[in-house]
């Protein structure tokens, strides 16, 4: 299969769905919208999986995990969620299969074994969850209750993509359970900021912070916190969302506390939740046309080194120096691959590391041996420098450092560039349709404009961002008088 992508500006879709199956991220499996997450991709899944873990437990919260099935009893109690979800769930039905006496070698349902209440394949946990904790909590002394729960989670999806939509995916879900309003809303917006403070720090990539308006909510939550991220194409991607919840769940399930004065009180909840749609924002927020470029704090493998030699004698005199080199680079806690496959040539291995986006390659040759130098090419620019091999471990952990800065930097320059602030619908029209990224606009707060907003331009607000100012304007809509910016865009 060849390697060259389609370019980015010729296709974008295109692009991106050729990128994650040839670097070996995922594809298509057997099972209609589910993905196989191959070892590369899941090695990336798993770093972002420990950085967030080590987020999570220094924020006091603790890891549980909760059933597959959701009793559909259990799912309808929260009414406002099981109707935000009814369309996407999986059901089963049936426990068992037989042998079907029309067709010799095949199986059927058997109709004899059809349950009796049916079970929900869980498209997220809050019903299963909030029937558990009320066995865990009586008193204030049980609260606030922590929990935290890396899963699996089907929503029957109609259209999907490799990350950024599978009927299956890869999440974590928090659900949290505290005395009061005021402690409940303190989790979910500090849970948002986690989630931004990992974006930024780890992924390299800006995000929005901000709530989400009543149509754009979590089904069956007071209020949504978002961090929105803009990707490559103009388009914007939900990274990562936080819900109070208000005391909806626990008066569905009858979850209440007996409180430090002895009254019986319904406890107040959060619930919070991110992805493997993370991967996606991952590669279309830095990725170009040679293949994936990964954040060093997110790459499987950091620094790839090539030897490059004409025979054995050479390979062994090069292997000699490379292990030191390898063992100075782990010190410093540094990943490194040695490709010593005798089964590609250098330059097949440098495409490969290309494609894959691994932020440092170093070639190393016979001639380097006699001037104690090594190639060092970067994979963000795509430049290169000949470093001494005695300098070379200090300046590759300081390189490592400054691409995980550059890729960020650049992708503000990105959304500053494609944020347009307007105060006409002509204006809006034309920045959705000819420039795309965050359009910044006055609305009037109303459901009614933001769908017909939606339906004219396709673009839906991402979020009202937490520092947005008070400033008194007109909707660009509807010429109603309108006092914050909300921030619309095309999104996936």
């Amino acid at each position: 299969m060849s390697k060259k992508l389609t370019k980015r500006a010729d296709d974008y879709s295109k692009w991106y769905n050729e990128l994650v199956v040839k670097a070996d991220l995922a594809e298509n499996s057997a099972v209609r919208g589910c993905m196989v997450i191959k070892p590369y991709g899941y090695a990336i899944w798993e770093k972002m999986q420990a950085e967030l873990d080590r987020m999570f437990k220094e924020t006091g919260h603790e890891n549980a995990y909760f059933p597959l099935f959701v009793p559909k009893s259990l799912f309808e109690a929260e009414e406002k969620n099981a109707e935000g979800f009814a369309k996407e769930c999986a059901v089963v039905t049936h426990y068992r299969l037989q042998n079907d006496p029309d067709k010799p070698g095949k199986l059927r349902v058997d109709p004899a074994a059809k349950l009796e209440e049916e079970l929900v394949v869980r498209p997220t946990s809050e019903a299963i969850i909030w029937n558990t904790f009320k066995g865990w909590i009586q008193s204030y002394r049980n609260l606030p209750l922590l929990i935290n729960q890396w899963a699996n989670v089907v929503r029957w999806e109609m259209r999907t993509r490799l990350f950024l939509r599978t009927t299956e995916f890869l999440w974590q879900e928090g659900h949290t359970a505290h005395a009061t309003e005021t402690e409940a809303i303190t989790e979910a917006k500090q849970m948002q900021e986690v989630y931004a403070t990992f974006a930024e720090n780890f992924m390299a990539m800006p995000v929005v912070k901000g709530a989400k308006s009543e149509s754009e909510r979590f089904a069956g939550a007071v209020e949504t916190y978002t961090i929105e991220a803009l990707m490559q194409d103009g388009k914007a991607l939900q990274a990562g969302t936080s819900h109070f919840l208000g005391q909806n769940f626990a008066k569905a399930f009858d979850v209440k506390f007996t409180s430090k004065e002895g009254k019986q009180e319904y406890v107040w909840a959060t619930s919070w939740g991110v992805s493997t749609r993370l991967i996606g924002g991952l590669i279309m927020t830095h990725s170009d046309d040679f293949g994936l470029v990964l954040p060093p704090k997110l790459a499987p493998i950091q620094v790839a080194i090539v030897p490059i030699y004409k025979n054995d004698e050479q390979l062994t005199a090069i292997s000699e120096k490379v292990a030191v080199l390898v063992k100075g680079l782990r010190e410093k806690g540094i990943s490194v691959k040695f490709d010593n496959r005798d089964t590609y040539r250098p330059g097949a291995k440098f495409a490969e590391y290309e494609l894959k986006g691994v932020p440092v390659r170093i070639a190393i040759g016979n001639r380097d041996l006699e001037n104690n130098t090594v190639e060092v090419a970067r994979r963000d620019t795509l430049a290169k420098e000949t470093i001494s091999q005695d300098e070379v471990v200090a300046f590759v952990q300081n390189l490592l450092v400054e691409i995980q800065e550059h890729l960020f930097t650049k992708a503000i320059d990105f959304r500053t560039a494609h944020t347009t602030h307007v105060s006409t619908f002509e204006e809006f029209k034309e920045a959705i349709e000819n420039k795309g990224g965050f359009v910044s606009a006055h609305w009037d707060g109303t459901i009614a404009t933001e769908e017909k907003i939606k339906e004219q331009t396709k673009a839906t607000i991402r979020c009202i961002p937490n520092d947005a100012k008070e400033a008194l304007g007109t909707c660009v809509f509807s010429g109603k008088p309108s006092t914050k910016r909300v921030l619309f865009a095309k999104a996936y």
